[in-house]
């Protein structure tokens, strides 16, 4: 069935702001089952959710008497897609700053900001997002005025109005070429900015009533202090936006000083000229799949290979989307991680096998958040966050059925399919009052 066909089906059965029915225990029995580990799809697979959550997945898995079963018939049954970078529900229209939550251009803080106030629900992107199979999102500010963005959050994208899954989940900053127009107008001063930041707040952290006498010239205030702690106590991730490999090294060369740092790449389009350190210091990437062209000089490097080097030299990678329309088109990573597969048949390249791939947008970004227990696969114990597909999630034209967020049916309509059957047929009075003759 076409998705065209598939959408309208589903819009017929579907009010304007239909709200999800609730959790209730599923079994999706004869399926293509992806777990989203990186192994490959088996044939005749069982996934059963109970209480909102993964208990059993695979073949042979027996199925518990009174839950509602779904025979999936052969089609792919996967993990929903982890969206590893993205800016979805705090930005509706770009050129509009009154819509755009992602950044506070003449704010006096900056680590300490964070998305969750901005965070809507009922933005237009994440429904559609949830119609394309996205089930989590990474949410991150951008950074303005300084390196530190602030903080970020992990949500999920089901129709209703508690987003938030994990609240301030990670501290977002920039380095390379933005970081140091940020910090002053060079790497030098970047670096000396985050460095500096950090040893300030380590002795904040033993001895908070040092800051009890600083003026208002103070580099740091107390609020983003506050807010870096966890940092440089390492209980939560900083995401680092770096593309060029030297730079790289210079922050594994920080690391070494700080070890308690939690480091996390993102972008990273020369990651591959300096997988082996990045593998040895045990920092995740969140890559840009895509980037195969010099865009700027710390993109010189930049090749579609990227992420099949940087794996195969033993580096944790998923896929994101950074300066990319991430506030609206973090769907497109089902894309780019087709494209990785692909690139395993183009002489001289490397790309990934199919189910890394799709680990790459399921459950490896979710383990470089440090949620790999939580999300991103079918294991058990996981949230019952499953999508059934009418073929192959990693192509173009595939749709999602179903969608299941905490083991909650979703709704898959979305407000482009209303204003389609809308405008499809009108009929003569049915159209807005501008529309009158």
């Amino acid at each position: 069935m076409s998705r065209f066909k598939l959408k309208l089906a589903a819009l017929l059965t579907a009010t304007a702001f239909a709200l999800p029915a609730a959790a209730q225990d599923v079994a999706i029995t004869n399926a293509r089952l992806v777990i989203g580990d990186g192994s490959g799809p088996v044939e005749g697979g069982t996934v059963v959710i109970r209480g909102g959550r993964v208990v059993a997945a695979g073949t042979g898995v027996a199925v518990p008497a009174g839950v509602r079963t779904i025979d999936a018939e052969g089609r792919w049954v996967s993990p929903g897609i982890f969206a590893g970078f993205s800016r979805l529900g705090i930005v509706d229209v770009d050129g509009v700053q009154e819509t755009d939550d992602s950044r506070a251009r003449t704010s006096p803080f900056n680590a300490a900001l964070d998305v969750v106030p901005a965070v809507n629900p009922r933005n237009l992107s994440i429904g559609i997002s949830r119609a394309e199979g996205l089930t989590r999102a990474v949410v991150a500010p951008r950074a303005s005025g300084a390196i530190f963005g602030g903080q970020g959050a992990v949500i999920d994208l089901a129709a209703d109005m508690d987003a938030v899954t994990r609240p301030r989940a990670f501290q977002f900053m920039e380095y390379g070429e933005t970081g140091a127009g940020a910090a002053g107008g060079s790497r030098p001063a970047a670096f000396a900015s985050l460095r500096n930041t950090l040893f300030e707040v380590a002795a904040y952290a033993r001895n908070p009533s040092v800051f009890l006498d600083r003026g208002k010239e103070s580099l740091l205030t107390r609020a983003d202090a506050d807010a870096l702690v966890p940092v440089v106590e390492g209980r939560v991730p900083l995401l680092i936006h770096v593309e060029r490999g030297s730079d790289m090294l210079t922050l594994i060369d920080l690391k070494r000083e700080m070890p308690r740092l939690n480091l996390v790449f993102v972008g990273a389009s020369e990651g591959w000229t300096v997988a082996r350190d990045i593998a040895a210091a045990q920092v995740p990437v969140i890559a840009s799949a895509l980037t195969d062209l010099p865009n700027s000089f710390e993109q010189l490097g930049a090749t579609q290979s990227n992420v099949g080097r940087m794996k195969a030299a033993g580096v944790l990678v998923g896929i994101g989307m950074i300066n990319d329309d991430e506030t609206r088109q973090a769907r497109l990573v089902k894309q780019y991680a087709g494209n990785l597969v692909a690139l395993t048949k183009v002489p001289g390249a490397t790309g990934v096998e199919w189910g890394e791939a799709f680990a790459a947008i399921s459950s490896r970004p979710a383990e470089a958040m440090g949620m790999g227990g939580e999300f991103g696969s079918l294991r058990a114990g996981r949230r019952g966050d499953v999508v059934i597909w009418d073929g192959d999630p990693l192509q173009v034209g595939t749709a999602a059925q179903l969608v299941f967020i905490d083991g909650v049916e979703q709704p898959t309509v979305d407000r482009q399919d209303r204003l389609l059957q809308r405008y499809l047929n009108p009929a003569e009075g049915a159209l807005p009052k501008a529309y009158e003759r």
